[in-house]
């Protein structure tokens, strides 16, 4: 991994910068994230840079901060690139010229906000790289840097292509979000997200909402969903897990990964692991952390179930855990592509899923390769945990469903869509 300020760039000489820019076939391809935070989005862009690097392509890993759990696994093909911040005022200036007619629709959710998306100060320097590096195309992924991102390329000028990828379903967070500038967020996306070259969802659930929040035409939308590095993933699958829960003949273990927020609901998935409890022996391991793990450790307390809950925080290898689980729950009221049911088939783990908007069923083939229970219902979670118990789908199927995902293909898809038409 090598790693720079973007404005140290000026400084290197031409032929660093543009190096093997002359390939036959070659493209400079930058991806844009605010941070390499855990989660699936960040590694999702982990496995792309990788592949396109693999491909010969010079890739550049935009970040506002160069920080997250993932920067270690960087391919050393691929360059780390921290934006610097500036003060809010000049990028919100700037965002305001970059489109004079968005001013109204930036007012509330950026302008008038206390807290107004980070990534708006590093909008100057985003400029700056676009202006000097030119990369042919440029991919964002999640909503504050699929914004910035377009704003900054009409600022920038240029030929780059701004290849946009929503991770998730946006209504719901809408709808529920506490900072109130998401609650004004829907005409700045219908004014911004036009812009793209390319607008690319995780699902297609994920599209449909793209589509009715922007206006963009649902064929303007492509689908393509999250990748998962089969080989890396299963081989770290078969590390052993350093936890006393795994050993032989120990009950079995039913498995939560994610944060702890509101969203991913792990309320109702202690609660369904409450039931399953009373009719036979279990435990339950939460992997991941959040603002909410106080409140789900007094749930467990209050329904007298700390002796089998274990939340040992973020672990750096969840894949172990799933080769070794008997069950993986999802409990989430919404998502958008869900990596970790990817990661859990390549791991074989037999799943248990919420039906919810989006990603789910069209992972699971609406139930094929695991239930799909109604949301918020911890009865039926607790009901299609036992009959997995009892009736889990094999490895091989789990595992053939996986390959579907498999970061080699997946890549080859945003290649399609990274390039001019």
């Amino acid at each position: 991994m090598m790693t720079s300020n973007s404005s140290d760039l000026a400084s290197l000489p031409n032929q660093v910068i543009n190096r093997d820019s002359e390939t036959p076939g070659r493209k400079h391809l930058a991806i844009f994230l605010p941070s390499f935070a855990g989660g699936g989005v960040g590694r999702a862009m982990l496995y792309l840079s990788e592949a396109f690097a693999d491909r010969n392509h010079r890739v550049d890993l935009i970040l506002c901060q160069v920080s997250g759990p993932y920067l270690d696994s960087v391919s050393p093909k691929v360059k780390v690139i921290g934006l610097k911040r500036g003060t809010k005022w000049l990028g919100c200036f700037q965002a305001v010229s970059a489109d004079l007619g968005a001013f109204w629709s930036m007012l509330l959710p950026i302008m008038l906000s206390s807290h107004p998306p980070k990534t708006i100060g590093y909008l100057p320097d985003l400029v700056e790289y676009l202006r000097r590096e030119k990369p042919d195309t440029l991919l964002t992924a999640k909503t504050p840097a699929n914004l910035i991102a377009l704003l900054a390329a009409r600022l920038a000028g240029g030929k780059t292509r701004i290849v946009i990828n929503e991770q998730t379903s946006l209504s719901p967070i809408i709808k529920t979000s506490k900072k109130w500038r998401w609650r004004f967020l829907a005409p700045l996306l219908q004014r911004v997200y036009p812009w793209a070259d390319e607008i690319l969802t995780v699902s297609d659930g994920v599209a449909e909402d793209v589509s009715s929040l922007t206006g963009v035409h649902r064929d303007r939308i492509t689908t393509i969903y999250n990748p998962v590095a089969l080989t890396q993933v299963q081989e770290k699958a078969r590390i052993q897990v350093d936890h006393p829960w795994f050993a032989p003949n120990a009950p079995p273990v039913i498995l939560g990964v994610g944060r702890h927020v509101p969203q991913k609901d792990f309320a109702c998935l202690i609660k369904a692991f409450g039931r399953v409890r009373s009719v036979r022996p279990a435990r339950l391991v939460i992997l991941g952390e959040g603002r909410i793990r106080n409140e789900l450790e007094a749930l467990a307390e209050t329904l007298g179930l700390t002796q089998d809950i274990s939340m040992p925080g973020f672990v750096d290898n969840p894949f172990a855990f799933m080769a070794q689980a008997s069950v993986f729950a999802l409990s989430s009221a919404w998502e958008g592509c869900p990596n970790v049911l990817i990661e859990a088939l390549a791991c074989g783990c037999p799943i248990v899923s919420t039906d919810c908007p989006s990603g789910p069923s069209e992972i699971l083939q609406k139930g094929t390769f695991g239930p799909l229970v109604p949301v918020g219902d911890d009865n039926a979670l607790a009901a299609a945990i036992l009959e997995v118990l009892d009736h889990p789908l094999g490895q091989e199927q789990l595992h053939a469903r996986a390959r579907e995902f498999e970061v080699g293909r997946i890549a080859e898809k945003y290649l399609q869509h990274m390039s001019a038409t």
